[in-house]
């Protein structure tokens, strides 16, 4: 075999572009604009620690495309972040915005610290001074850029950030959607936590649901009974793992960065993520066989095969080892391009990174629609569904003159709340999705993945939006 090829993660995202770019009709100049990072922010700036030294931070913010506006993406803390990383980002969140149908240009930010170096106060510091960056570059607004939480982020720095632009912007009556991902009482939505795990199992379940699809992969239609591998489990991992245990598949294994764990009878992710906190590790767990190497679960023979922890873990050197009949990405670029052409001769699919885990991005979506129209969902409409679901109850018992159980009675007079609006927007957008793409790969047998036709279905959305501008003829 030859030897592996180093990408950067954005020439891996580019390869993935120009491979899609293949089979759409468009012009080569508008393929490069949306191919293009439009605006790049490199910031330096300084922050006093609780010690009195200053250090100087190193951070990025990445505007993609703005066909859409506004721009919307996540802030990662990482030492690893450069800029290259965060472009590669961006450019996979307009894509991605666009096959699921949501109205924002991609756009992603950075901040190169190791959040567990610094005290909670230092973190302040660095997120307020990074959000004074970005307003005075006007690279945050609800109208211009909408920031959300990402690795090493959450809702405790998205609650700094709403209130620094809130503090410069002083009026702004759309001030709270200057970024997603808040606490429930400065404007957030309810289910955004578990939305990407959430979206992620919907679109895996969606594709099991295909019986053409399943029956080339040798595997019964649905998702109960199916054995899951999940490496990762942080929010989006064990989310995942979660519903996919609820709903009847067996998750066998789970990796973590220092070991992973087996048990062919079943793991029940919220027992070892409590051993984890416990023991700062998922290795030993009652019941459970450790592999030494994270590595080794990926390898393990599975059904579903989902990776959601970092960049590049399948490659030329151990996709011929992979065994799963699906992987599900739920991670952002857990596949090279040689892993790709790899598992595509063996009949393995792959369900992309760029739709599947945009669970995140749609609950924002309406997270931000929740902050313009300053209304919470359910609010107008909740009691007037339980009162009208209860006297067409009655009416039903009465012209029947049949008793229903009081549990039955208890679900059909249920007025939707908030959480269970934004679930079925989530379901509603992955499905929606997976049918779009599956409907672009069957179209052409020339695509040969799932990947290059989501892209294909990314790269027309966007195209058509730049035509309709009146940009490109």
């Amino acid at each position: 075999m030859s030897a592996q090829k180093e990408y950067s993660f954005f020439q891996s995202v580019e390869k993935s572009f120009d491979k899609a770019a293949k089979f759409t009709k468009w012009d080569r100049g508008l393929l490069e604009q949306i191919k293009a990072c439009n605006s790049i922010y490199s910031m330096r700036f300084p922050v006093k620690l609780d010690n009195g030294t200053i250090e100087v931070i190193e951070a990025y913010r990445v505007q993609h495309s703005q066909h859409k506006t506004p721009c919307k993406g996540g802030i990662r803390f990482s030492e690893a972040v450069n800029e290259d990383e965060v472009m590669a980002l961006a450019s996979l969140m307009t894509y991605k915005c666009a096959i699921v149908n949501v109205p924002f240009g991609g756009a992603k930010g950075g901040i190169k610290i190791n959040p567990s170096n610094y005290s909670v106060y230092e973190l302040e510091k660095i997120t307020r001074r990074y959000t004074s960056e970005l307003v005075k570059k006007n690279f945050i607004g609800p109208g211009i850029d909408v920031p959300a939480p990402d690795y090493g982020t959450g809702e405790r720095e998205m609650a700094w950030i709403v209130d620094t632009y809130q503090s410069l912007k002083p009026g702004e009556i759309d001030a709270a959607g200057c970024v997603t991902g808040k606490p429930i009482t400065l404007g957030g939505v309810r289910g955004r936590k578990e939305a990407t795990g959430m979206g992620v199992f919907f679109g895996v379940r969606e594709v099991c649901n295909m019986a053409d699809i399943m029956e080339k992969l040798g595997l019964p239609v649905g998702i109960a009974g199916k054995t899951v591998v999940v490496q990762g489990l942080g929010n989006v991992g064990y989310h995942s793992a979660k519903f996919f245990r609820e709903n009847g598949a067996k998750v066998i294994a789970i990796a973590e960065y220092n070991g992973a764990i087996y048990n062919a009878d079943g793991l029940n992710e919220e027992e070892v993520f409590q051993h984890k906190l416990l023991n700062k590790t998922v290795l030993n767990f009652p019941g459970a066989t450790n592999l030494e190497k994270s590595e080794d679960a990926l390898e393990l023979e599975c059904d579903i095969l989902i990776p959601a922890a970092l960049e590049n873990v399948i490659n030329a050197s151990n996709a011929p080892r992979i065994k799963a009949k699906i992987i599900g990405e739920a991670a952002n670029g857990p596949l090279t391009p040689e892993a790709d052409d790899i598992l595509a001769l063996k009949g393995i699919v792959v369900i992309p990174d760029m739709y599947l885990n945009a669970g995140g991005v749609t609950v924002s979506y309406f997270e931000w629609l929740k902050n313009l129209s300053h209304v919470r969902y359910g609010r107008l409409e909740k009691r007037f569904s339980e009162n009208m679901n209860t006297r067409i109850l009655e009416q039903i018992e009465e012209l029947s003159g049949k008793k229903v159980s009081e549990k039955e009675k208890t679900f059909i007079m249920h007025g939707a709340d908030e959480i269970d609006l934004v679930h079925s927007g989530l379901e509603e957008t992955m499905i929606s999705a997976t049918h779009e793409i599956m409907q672009v790969w069957k179209s052409n047998p020339e695509i040969p993945d799932m990947r290059t036709a989501a892209y294909v279905s990314a790269i027309n959305k966007v195209a058509n939006s730049y035509v309709e501008l009146g940009i490109f003829p």
